[in-house]
């Protein structure tokens, strides 16, 4: 796999497949979205290199993921302080407190997102236009070669939504809602540092999540996919464990019958 090719290069992998939809949105959205994009990378650099520096380490760079996942995801009329706020939020309490990247639990977007929604009632987040969704695609077929997105947990998020909506309506989701989701599922949801670790795992995160996205549709279809990430990341742990325990309990009903 590309990941085992380059050693220590997640960071640079993830900020290349970010760089096309990233591109495209500041493109569309002119100068605000440019400041969004210079603040959050401003914000999310600085707290690496305290963070380095407190504990006497190289600077890893990985906030620079987060720095650009804002820029897309954040809308170019939302106040810069507001901003700063959710990037230092995300980098500091979704990945820094616990050592740093692959530490901890959360994605750190996820988190500055949801605390920018949860804090200041009435932003909505802004979701994939169809050219920002396009650029995705490459990105996406870089980090699924890296092993970098679980297919299984994307197909599982597509499956839950489905079904979610078939219930809930009676209808599959329109296409506009599959294309506003696109950049978030692959870049949110799909994050490996939050995603469950075990093959049948992923389909179940997949799976609640999708499911939350329709349970939360009130909040704006974006807004509902950071929250329905947030929470599935939160279960994460726990449906791994289950799963285990289910595998190990088969394992062991397998040798009794040996």
């Amino acid at each position: 796999m590309i990941r085992a090719a380059f050693p220590g290069g997640v960071t640079l992998l993830q900020a290349a497949a970010l760089l096309p939809p990233v591109a495209v949105a500041v493109f569309a959205r002119g100068a605000g979205a440019t400041a969004v994009l210079a603040v959050a990378l401003l914000t999310a650099l600085i707290w690496d290199l305290v963070f380095a520096r407190a504990r006497a380490a190289p600077v890893a760079w990985h906030s620079v993921t987060t720095g650009l996942i804002l820029a897309v995801a954040v809308p170019p009329d939302v106040t810069l302080w507001q901003v700063a706020l959710a990037a230092s939020f995300g980098v500091v309490l979704g990945e820094q407190v616990f050592g740093g990247r692959g530490f901890g639990f959360l994605s750190p977007a996820v988190a500055a997102l949801a605390f920018l929604a949860f804090s200041f009632p009435g932003t909505g987040l802004a979701g994939a236009e169809p050219a920002v969704a396009a650029a995705a695609v490459p990105g996406l077929v870089l980090l699924f070669a890296a092993g970098l997105v679980f297919w299984r947990l994307l197909a599982g998020f597509a499956l839950g939504l489905c079904l979610a909506t078939l219930l809930a309506s009676g209808a599959l989701p329109a296409p506009s809602l599959a294309v506003s989701l696109c950049f978030g599922a692959v870049f949110l949801l799909a994050d490996p540092v939050a995603a469950a670790a075990t093959q049948a795992g992923r389909w179940i995160h997949g799976l609640i999540a999708g499911g939350l996205v329709v349970l939360l549709a009130d909040m704006g279809p974006v807004n509902a996919l950071v929250f329905a990430a947030l929470l599935a990341s939160l279960a994460a742990p726990l449906v791994d464990h289950l799963v285990i325990r289910a595998l190990a309990r088969r394992r062991d009903g397998r040798r009794r019958h040996v």
